[in-house]
């Protein structure tokens, strides 16, 4: 069962929007990323919602209200970023959030089906994602604002702790069959390929605006931060589209497993903030 944390990670002034500055390329990958949350996440949560009022099974419904406040924590402590963002460097991010805005209000017209394949399809990618952010943790963040290192793996902890609810909801409301496991196939090419959009529009456009862009320089670190990325993830995706697929089948990092565990021995509203000049960036409890 996933557990809500209230986690009051801050962003002060002083953070800079390129918060690791050898490494401008991943800053702007991970602020792409981060642009989409306030739109997608609020977006999923309607779905779930709305899902779980017509199941019977309790353990899907507790489940499917603790994956909603969990991906509520994540929007609203990405939207405190992305505002920092757009305040200090990058007001022109503005323009992508209204096409965001608008694309999740089209898509919240389509059937609660088509809907709830896009959120599971899209909490599928969220695994391989996982992976990658805290298996290559210390060369990916190392040397980073530890705020903003520690807020990320935060957000893709929960990610993986609550890998199965979309999966279970969208089973529970609409079975097993050829048209259910078709259109969840199709969900996981939809929720995924959108996000990875957005985010590309969002890196482009602060890349842009660094004179980045146009650097073959930087186009190559980019291309190497996007291909680790894309093995990583591509491999839980098309696992994704199999029949009888079923996300506890892909096991979580010990990391994540050792983050989980340490978590309710921290005070009460702890900011678990990494060290992120530690060889090995371990759990910050």
């Amino acid at each position: 069962m996933p557990l809500p944390r209230r986690i009051p990670f801050q962003f002060p002034d002083d953070l800079q929007p390129c918060w690791k500055p050898a490494d401008p390329e991943f800053c702007a990958m991970v602020n792409g990323a981060s642009l989409s949350m306030p739109y997608l996440e609020p977006f999923l949560i309607r779905t779930v919602r709305e899902a779980i009022a017509d199941i019977d099974d309790a353990f899907v419904q507790e489940s499917g209200r603790a994956f909603n406040m969990q991906e509520q924590q994540h929007y609203q402590t990405h939207r405190r970023f992305n505002e920092l963002l757009k305040a200090k460097r990058y007001p022109e991010l503005a323009v992508i959030e209204q096409d965001m805005q608008a694309y999740y209000a089209r898509l919240s017209q389509k059937s609660l089906r088509t809907r709830m394949a896009y959120t599971a399809g899209f909490e599928a990618m969220t695994l391989g994602v996982t992976r990658w952010l805290v298996e290559n943790r210390v060369r990916l963040f190392g040397g980073g604002d530890t705020r903003v290192a520690s807020f990320i793996l935060w957000h893709f902890v929960e990610e993986s702790e609550h890998k199965c609810v979309a999966h279970d909801v969208y089973a529970a409301a609409f079975g097993g069959g050829p048209g259910a496991y078709f259109a969840r196939m199709l969900g996981v090419f939809h929720g995924s390929l959108s996000v990875m959009w957005f985010s590309m529009r969002g890196y482009k456009a602060i890349l842009k605006k660094d004179g980045l862009w146009y650097s073959l320089r930087s186009r190559l670190r980019l291309a190497a931060r996007l291909g680790s990325f894309v093995r990583t993830v591509a491999p839980y995706l098309l696992r994704a589209t199999l029949p009888g697929h079923d996300p506890r089948r892909e096991p979580d990092p010990q990391w994540v497993q050792d983050w989980i565990a340490a978590y309710p021995s921290a005070p009460p509203e702890t900011v678990p903030l990494l060290d992120t000049a530690h060889p090995a960036m371990p759990v910050p409890f």
